[in-house]
């Protein structure tokens, strides 16, 4: 079995790379990554040298580049993380979200159309539901839930959601589709809330909490959130969307307390600032479908995972240290320029 994972560079891709290159040592894991500023090398360290990965670096709207890929890999599997995510900069500039979320995908699946694969799976978000009101926590996002999306991020990852469905009715290309709600662990981007208040904890710099820090997240272990993409690859209904949620919800102001009582520092550091536009007020995602079809269930509690991630992080500081200097980007060039 070869597996191409793109965006396996980032976060979760990285994190599901670990996963699979440990678990599959019979499977050959290809990481195809663009690293933008998100992409880090060194997330991929430990298994560099792995008989069963290879890393190649491009884009995947990159039409000419992807053909080329399918063409001489011939892959078995598409595993899409590729995506620009954060929503501050999708606010700040909509075009970059909408080349690679949506234009990337869109030359993915036409790839897989000339060229032929068992699996195409787009990993996706809640974000493309919208969001739920603060007051009634009886209400949850399921597969059935009409996309309602508040932020130029969320339109292009639902935009490439529905672009994955046409594909499969119109071309016949075997998908699936999960959609998660927010991760958190080892290798998280500083730039997101959990890494950001960790570190900023450990420098003593202020906490920037936006609004009053009461919008709710449904936390999801990064690990749980691999185990069931590798699920579902294996043995998902093809043509079906599986929500992939925590059951792990917690305000922003708590999760930050949460840090800062962990870290033994003070709530003096919490700086509140201005709310983000179209913040989504709350996600809580229900995992009935994925549980009853392939008995995934996430094994992580969030207080047993944020010690982990704080863990983590205090162990691994020249990872993120790296990052916050710049430095990470150089490891590119220093472990393949030349070579």
């Amino acid at each position: 079995m070869k597996i191409i994972v793109t965006g396996g560079a980032g976060f979760i891709g990285g994190n599901f790379i670990h996963h699979m290159v440990n678990k599959y040592p019979q499977y050959q894991i290809i990481c195809l990554d663009a690293l933008t500023y998100a992409g880090n090398m060194e997330t991929l360290k430990s298994v560099m040298e792995k008989p069963n990965f290879k890393f190649i670096k491009g884009d995947i709207a990159d039409r000419e580049f992807v053909y080329g890929l399918f063409e001489d890999e011939k892959p078995d599997i598409i595993v899409n993380f590729a995506a620009e995510s954060h929503v501050d900069r999708s606010i700040d500039d909509p075009e970059v979200f909408l080349k690679t979320n949506y234009i990337g995908t869109g030359v993915l699946l036409d790839a897989c159309r000339k060229y032929g694969i068992k699996r195409y799976h787009q990993v996706s978000t809640d974000e493309v539901y919208g969001d739920l009101p603060l007051d009634r926590t009886d209400l949850f996002f399921t597969e059935e839930t009409p996309l309602h999306t508040s932020s130029p991020y969320s339109a292009s990852k639902a935009a490439a959601d529905l672009l994955v469905q046409a594909y499969h009715r119109t071309f016949g290309i075997p998908v699936t589709i999960s959609r998660c709600s927010n991760n958190y662990g080892p290798y998280h981007f500083p730039e997101k809330l959990i890494p950001l208040i960790i570190a900023n904890c450990l420098n003593e710099k202020p906490l920037p909490v936006y609004g009053k820090g009461e919008n709710v997240r449904d936390w999801l272990y990064v690990e749980d959130h691999c185990r069931a993409i590798d699920l579902i690859i294996h043995d998902g209904r093809v043509g079906e969307v599986y929500n992939i949620g925590g059951h792990n919800e917690r305000t922003n102001l708590q999760v930050v307390k949460t840090i800062i009582h962990a870290l033994g520092k003070s709530e003096d550091l919490i700086t509140y600032v201005t709310d983000r536009l179209g913040h989504d007020m709350r996600y809580a995602i229900d995992p009935t479908k994925i549980k009853n079809e392939l008995g995934w269930e996430p094994t992580t509690l969030f207080d047993e995972g944020i010690k982990k991630t704080i863990q983590w992080y205090l162990d691994n500081k020249s990872w993120w240290e790296n990052i916050i200097s710049g430095e990470y980007q150089k490891y590119y060039d220093k472990m393949y320029v030349g070579r």
